[in-house]
């Protein structure tokens, strides 16, 4: 068990670490550490900053990262499975292949962020920041997109189907090719100004 605040930690190596219920970090920050095949199941960090940490290949499960800024950190191949990131900020950051299952991710700042061929199922994004994200060929299933700020978004491609869409300006969002069911193409076709029926 680790019960941590305000610690600095840099330039370490936690390659393949095991973090588990019971580990709590609150207002610490992490300076290019290396979270390479980290396996975290229910760990929590809150009001914590990364900076230039590397997540490839990590597993991250019923973990919590409430309220952090995550600047220049690398996701390549991370898995989020029933993880809250609430009011969690990213900036700079890469997102190769990421995949995200359930769990919380509103309110999160993902301004501009490239989550090219990013996964996300089932995840709550109410009131998510995805302004200017570039989401080409992303999956976006089943996902509550409620309030997202969508305005610039790069929807090219992307797989939208089951996903609540009524805060998306079809208008404001390059759609084109974007995959959606019977059910949106009535929410879009509504948002567009259109009486159906």
């Amino acid at each position: 068990m680790v019960n941590a605040r305000d610690l600095v930690v840099r330039g370490e190596d936690w390659y393949a670490r095991e973090l588990g219920p019971g580990t709590t970090y609150t207002g610490c920050t992490f300076y290019d550490t290396d979270w390479t095949e980290v396996v975290n199941e229910g760990a929590v960090f809150d009001e914590c900053v990364f900076s230039g940490v590397r997540f490839n290949a990590s597993r991250h499960t019923g973990a919590a990262f409430t309220n952090c800024s995550f600047r220049k950190c690398d996701f390549f191949d991370a898995r989020f499975e029933q993880c809250k990131f609430l009011g969690s900020r990213f900036e700079q950051s890469t997102f190769g292949l990421l995949e995200v299952t359930g769990g919380d991710w509103s309110f999160t700042g993902l301004r501009g962020a490239d989550l090219r061929k990013a996964g996300f199922d089932g995840v709550r994004l109410r009131e998510a920041d995805l302004t200017a994200a570039r989401l080409q060929g992303a999956s976006l299933v089943r996902c509550d997109l409620s309030g997202a700020a969508l305005g610039g978004a790069v929807l090219k491609d992307a797989d939208l189907r089951g996903s609540d869409l009524s805060s998306l300006d079809p208008l404001a969002a390059e759609v084109a090719g974007a995959r959606i069911d019977l059910e949106q193409a009535v929410v879009v076709a509504t948002a567009l100004g259109f009486r159906l029926g």
